[in-house]
């Protein structure tokens, strides 16, 4: 008797093992530097960036979460999830009353500080690079207990990402991009996710590696480099000739903005699963012969 029961726990604790549930306690390292020590594979998940809500249920770990920010809004079961708010309007009492073990937030903002004062863990994270992608979704796997699961997530985007990139490769002009977030003008350095989904596309971005991940430029700029081709995530292509210089732009004399909205809009800004997406957007932009 004693021996069947060893074996069940034996069997039992490899099954565990497997599905990582086994290595907690374990003790992770988040994007603001800080140690946090989870007690066990936390179950009830708050997830305040769309990426990481994508992220999560592309890990098959949807069931976890027990509220979303306000942008998150796919796969179609988060619409159902509690609000609770956003970056600049988070709702903490929403969040507390949730009761989530762990709650994963932007490094940006002292939401962290607020929801460890009320009781709450927090896990901050920054997704700004491309291979944050990837490393993003390994910690969270971690995180989760689900590394098995994170892998084959980062497996499957860099296989998708690779076949559109194939495709890309075809073309025999590399145009020059100006890609704009919004009209302040915000936009998007070579080594930002984005800029290297712009190289992946066989395309030439204008902004200098020097000016970061995501600067604020002046439009002076983009009238020096007269970019061939323009993206934009804003509603605001009627207004582009309107500022200074820019209606002599090869781009827009030439009618080659791309304005992106709504779900189009979701695939290129936000660094998670659906980025080959994203990729095949910017591809079909630059190179309209090779939609």
């Amino acid at each position: 008797m004693n021996r069947i029961v060893l074996w069940l726990f034996l069997v039992l604790g490899l099954q565990l093992s497997a599905l990582g549930w086994a290595q907690f306690p374990r003790t992770l390292t988040d994007d603001l530097g800080r140690s946090i020590t989870l007690k066990a594979a936390p179950q009830r998940i708050v997830a305040l960036l769309p990426s990481v809500t994508e992220t999560l249920c592309a890990m098959n770990a949807c069931g976890r979460l027990v509220g979303v920010d306000d942008f998150s809004d796919f796969p179609e079961q988060v619409k159902r999830l509690p609000r609770v708010g956003g970056y600049f309007n988070p709702n903490l009492e929403a969040m507390v009353a949730l009761k989530p073990d762990l709650v994963i937030v932007s490094v940006y903002g002292k939401l962290h500080e607020a929801l460890e004062k009320a009781g709450v863990a927090t896990f901050a994270i920054k997704p700004e690079s491309y291979d944050d992608i990837f490393r993003t979704t390994r910690l969270l796997g971690r995180a989760l207990g689900q590394e098995a699961q994170a892998e084959r997530v980062v497996a499957r985007i860099q296989q998708e990402v690779y076949a559109v990139e194939s495709k890309a490769a075809k073309a025999t002009a590399r145009p020059t991009v100006y890609y704009e977030i919004d009209p302040t003008p915000y936009t998007v350095g070579p080594d930002s996710f984005i800029g290297v989904l712009i190289a992946k596309a066989r395309g030439q971005n204008i902004v200098p590696r020097e000016l970061g991940l995501f600067p604020k430029i002046s439009p002076e700029l983009v009238v020096q480099k007269n970019p061939e081709v323009i993206v934009l995530t804003h509603p605001g292509a009627a207004d582009l000739p309107k500022r200074a210089g820019w209606g002599n732009l090869a781009a827009i004399r030439n009618k080659r903005v791309c304005a992106f909205a709504g779900e189009q809009n979701n695939l290129l800004s936000r660094p998670g699963p659906r980025v080959a997406q994203g990729l095949q957007l910017l591809v079909g932009c630059f190179h309209p012969s090779l939609r």
